[in-house]
């Protein structure tokens, strides 16, 4: 077949450690994409075995095929080494080995930024006041299994408006305790950890050692250490007074680290909070500090009090940016 008659797909995949979702960027469609499918992992010897699966299931082998993949790692060399797989590949071995016509490799959070610009009212909820002013940067950041950070920046090449994302390590800047409880958990992590990052205590075992610290700190230690997932359940139902403390502090870091993003890169375009954590207790967000430290910045509060702050509610955020991505290209 001449390749200029190929039928083009926008193949795009979000990679986690657990599960690998695949899917065909789409401009028409609402979602921006379609043709789901999810595969476990642990099932595949490797990244290509999956790809493979999906290309023949599909019936797209024949198709010129352009392929967006976000992944959470470091996408800058051609060796891909992921942190929770035993996968190892090259992006040109596997441009080679799916015969792709194109390869863009993004990090999961590149994705994840580049998806907020398609959000629409029911894929995210606001808190607080401020309200985003269209072309202004954007940040994101997500506490998960670590914190990840990324911003989008406005651009025009020629006379097309795009958005470029700047991505990075901003999760492991120095955490800056405000308040006593605070310092006493500056304390107890200094005495265990070599450093102490906003990613210590933003995190779901950041969880975990905020409320260690608390608990160690007086008379009412658990007998058995607990879980992120039972923290926070134990915080939020209000059942245990040192987990409710674990959670109104982790809200309230977040809130001082989203602010600080918003004084970095003037995101007046609004600062988005994604990963896994949050999303689940958005209602106990709102009603703790998050927003009150958010724009609690000395005389640079201004600038924190007009850029708004949003959960992403959108169950597929890596998708969709991996999406807007390609499409963008």
């Amino acid at each position: 077949m001449n390749t200029q008659n190929k039928k083009i797909v926008n193949l795009i995949a979000d990679i986690g450690g657990t599960n690998i979702r695949i899917a065909q960027a789409d401009a028409q469609s609402e979602a921006k994409y379609t043709n789901i499918e999810t595969y476990q992992c642990a099932k595949f010897s490797s990244l290509a075995d999956v790809i493979a699966l999906y290309i023949e299931s599909k019936n797209i082998a024949e198709a010129g095929i352009n392929a967006c993949l976000a992944i959470a790692c470091p996408t800058d060399n051609d060796i891909i080494s992921m942190t929770n797989l035993p996968w190892q590949f090259s992006q040109k071995e596997l441009i080679k080995t799916l015969n792709l016509n194109s390869l863009s490799m993004i990090n999961d959070y590149t994705a994840i930024a580049m998806a907020i610009p398609l959000l629409n009212d029911s894929q995210k909820v606001k808190i607080g006041g401020g309200e985003a002013v269209a072309g202004k940067p954007i940040s994101v950041c997500g506490p998960g299994t670590g914190l990840g950070v990324a911003n989008l920046i406005p651009i025009t090449i020629g006379d097309k408006s795009q958005w470029h994302c700047v991505s990075g390590e901003g999760g492991h800047v120095d955490f800056a305790p405000v308040g006593e409880l605070e310092i006493a958990v500056l304390r107890y992590l200094n005495d265990i950890k070599e450093r102490v990052s906003y990613e210590q205590l933003l995190s779901g075992y950041g969880i975990e050692q905020i409320y260690q610290s608390l608990a160690n700190k007086g008379d009412d230690e658990e007998e058995a250490p607990l879980s992120a997932q039972e923290i926070s359940k134990r915080g939020i139902e209000k059942t245990c007074i040192i987990c409710r403390q674990t959670m109104l502090i982790f809200c309230q870091a977040l809130g001082g680290f989203a602010g600080n993003l918003a004084l970095i890169m003037n995101s007046q375009g609004g600062v988005y909070i994604a990963g896994g954590i949050v999303p689940r207790f958005i209602d106990f967000l709102k009603a703790s500090k998050f927003r009150e430290r958010f724009e609690s910045k000395g005389r640079l509060s201004h600038i924190t009090q007009q850029a708004p702050t949003y959960v992403i509610t959108e169950a597929q955020p890596g998708l969709l940016g991996a999406a807007a991505y390609i499409l963008q290209q």
